[in-house]
């Protein structure tokens, strides 16, 4: 039962990490002087009182500006199937699963001939009553 949940722990770990490993996501920052006004992860970060560059034209310097993090996951993952590999390999691997999964044998289930029997109900305890003990 132990070696369950530590298999499922495990399971569920590794699929995080393939997860997580292959995630890539982009942060925008929106800055005005040294201030933050605006961070957004997966949309547009606003700008400064809703308005943009095109929109002021008497500003010949815009204090403001916009930084943007790049999070890249991994893009390739290494998968094999099993056609890739040699034929020894292969041949080790089909004789190994099938020796493994010969390797337990249930045991029969056994028969109880009393099972359905339910003794009768006893209102005085005869051994004691009788005084015989068996040692």
């Amino acid at each position: 039962m132990n070696v369950s949940i530590t298999h499922k722990v495990f399971s569920i770990t590794l699929s995080f990490l393939v997860l997580f490993s292959t995630l890539s996501f982009t942060v925008e920052k929106h800055y005005c002087g040294d201030n933050l006004v605006d961070v957004a992860v997966f949309s547009e970060a606003k700008k400064c009182g809703g308005m943009t560059s095109e929109d002021v034209v008497y500003v010949k310097k815009s204090c403001c500006k916009d930084t943007v993090d790049v999070f890249e996951g991994q893009d390739e993952l290494n998968t094999q199937d099993f056609e890739d590999l040699n034929k020894t390999l292969q041949i080790t691997l089909v004789a190994y699963a099938y020796s493994y999964s010969n390797l337990f044998e249930s045991l029969p289930r056994p028969i109880i001939p009393h099972k359905d029997y339910s003794p009768p109900n006893l209102t005085k305890d005869i051994q004691v009553l009788d005084e015989t003990y068996l040692i």
